[in-house]
This record gives C-alpha cells, structure tokens and sequence, in this order.
C-alpha cells in the first residue's frame, strides 16, 4: 500500500460475503406452515396442472408434499388432465392412483376407471357401477357414455338393449351441454329411434350441437393467437370459409375436437394391442371415439358404402364431417 502523502488512496481489499447456513436448531419456515394452508395449495395444483407427470413431480419435491398429496381433498379436486394418463405407461400405477382419487370421490376418476374397466379389462359389472356413481353426480361424460351401451346393449346380446333408458339419459347429458349427446338425441328424434319422430325437434338439436363445437372451436383459435392488443382485431376470419351460408351443419373442414382423454386412452390401448378384441370385432371407425364392440355386428355400420362401423349416430355424424364424407363410396358404384 502507497502512502497517502503521495495523493494516492489506500486500495481496500475487498470483503467477500459468506451466504449464512442455516443453524441446526433454526426452525423451517415451511415446516411452520398449517397442513391446511399447504393442502390448499395442493387442491390448486392436482386442479390446474397440465399433466400428471408436472403433479407428480412436484410431490417429489420434498416428503411433506408427497405425504399430504394423498390427502383426501387433493385426490378429489384432480383434473382431467393430470388423470389423461397414457396406455403405454405402467398400467398398474396408474391404476393404483386412479382407485386413490375413486375413494376420494373424485368424479372425474370414476368415470375414467370405470370406462377403462369396462371396455380395456372386460369387468362390466364394476365399470357400469363406476360409471354410475359418476352420472348420478350429473357429469356429463358418464351419462352419455352409459347412453351409449343402453342403446348398443354392450356387454350383453341384441336383446339386453334399452332404447328408452338410452334416450333418457342421452335427454339428462343434452341437458348438460355435452355435444355428443345433443347429436346422439337430435338423430333419435329425427329417425324415431326410443322416442316418438319429431323431425323440426331433431334438427334444433343438431344446430345447437353444431353451435356449440363451433363456439368451442372458436375459443379455442383465439386462444391461440398472440396476446396483443393490435392482434385482437386481426384474427384470421378466413380460417372459417368452411362454413357456407347454409349453416353451421356444413362444417365439412373443420377440424376433429378433442375428446375425453379416457377415449385417447382407449384408442391407445387397443391399437398397442395391450387388449385383447374377439374375432371379427372392431373399434368405432371415429378416430376420437376409442369404443371397441363387446359381441358382433354390434356396431352400426355406414348405409352407404357398409365398410366403417359406429358405435353411435352422433360418431357417425361427425366421422362423416371430418372425413369419411370424401372417402364413402357407395355399394353400387363399386365396379365402376
């Protein structure tokens, strides 16, 4: 160091910062925290998060999360998306953890197991009882589903099928707002099929149902776009020339909607070949429909060309929109 005579300051050694380590007796903030609070914030999470693999790594984080994970309000408030679990994944897990989030109560989980066990595992008895206990909490989902094997009598005969049971509960998931079941019902009133053929009641059906996919699509666009203000206006409209002035029953273009994630699962399954079908049965011919048939000749099949088959009208309907229209041949076109 120079002197200061000679107008030169002393350098002054610079003094490092030790970060301070936290004592052994210094009490956890987090540890702090009331079971509560930190369930909470659990629900919020199994509620909103984008994947069962974000949730589960999240109770990884530390051994509280992953012990008040299981608590009884967190498994009852899992989304859909954190039960959108993968065929391909360890079936025995997943099923572990979707009995969990069942006992809970946790309606969306009965639904899921209940169609998995029902259609993957052939137990009928135990899926249509799941399934059960999710539609009479009125969930949508359940009810058409349960519409869906009244009207095909599945897991029976041809006999065992019930076309009024069907009908109403397709009447209660209309009721709802789920837009499979407005189709399914707008054709049962245009052709009579369970209930007296009332054609103008059909066709108003099928226009809501129609209304409401094409709001949901629309919603779904516009979330898509940047979130800037000079965007909002410039959202591109020509996206939609599919419709024509006919109406929204002429979306021939517009693309597939998103189904349940348990039809996913279901279609993955079966095309994995991690379930066993009977000879001559077939898979419903809507790529996001996922049902395969329980006995043969059970599914309907097109009366045009008779190649694809259907697990229900409204399938048929909207198969027919998004592709089997251009690919149909008639019968007697054949040789030509």
């Amino acid at each position: 160091m120079e002197e200061n005579g000679r107008g030169i300051s002393p350098r002054r050694s610079k003094r490092r910062t030790v970060p301070k380590i936290a004592a052994a007796n210094e009490p956890n903030l987090f540890d702090e925290l009331p079971d509560d609070l930190v369930v909470s914030v659990l629900c919020k999470l199994s509620s909103s998060a984008a994947s069962s693999s974000d949730f589960i790594n999240a109770l990884l984080t530390c051994k509280r999360f992953k012990s008040l994970g299981f608590h009884q309000l967190v498994l009852s408030n899992v989304g859909s998306k954190v039960l959108a679990v993968k065929a391909k994944n360890r079936f025995d897990s997943v099923h572990r953890f979707l009995i969990h989030c069942v006992n809970a109560g946790n309606v969306e989980a009965c639904y899921t197991l209940g169609m998995i066990r029902f259609y993957c595992l052939q137990n009928r008895g135990s899926g249509m009882s799941l399934m059960a206990k999710a539609a009479i909490k009125s969930y949508a989902p359940a009810l058409y589903s349960l519409a869906v094997i009244q009207f095909n009598g599945s897991g029976g005969s041809r006999t065992d099928k019930d076309l009024l049971a069907g009908v109403a509960l397709c009447a209660r998931a209309a009721f709802l707002g789920h837009v499979d079941a407005l189709r399914e019902l707008g054709h049962c009133f245009q052709d009579g099929y369970g209930i007296r053929q009332n054609i103008t009641a059909g066709r108003r059906l099928l226009m809501q149902a129609n209304t409401r996919e094409l709001a949901s699509l629309l919603k779904s666009l516009v979330k898509q776009q940047p979130n800037h203000h000079h965007h909002h206006r410039g959202l591109n409209y020509e996206q939609f020339n599919c419709i024509s002035c006919s109406g929204c029953s002429s979306m021939s273009n517009e693309p597939a909607s998103e189904g349940h994630p348990v039809n996913v699962f279901l279609k993955e399954w079966f095309e994995l070949g991690l379930g066993e079908m009977g000879e001559g049965l077939r898979l419903c011919a809507h790529k996001g429909c996922g049902r395969p048939e329980t006995r043969a000749h059970e599914f309907r099949r097109c009366s045009a060309c008779g190649t694809v088959h259907y697990c229900s009208r409204g399938c048929q309907a909207l198969d027919w929109k998004l592709r089997h229209k251009l690919e149909c041949v008639p019968i007697e076109r054949w040789l030509e």
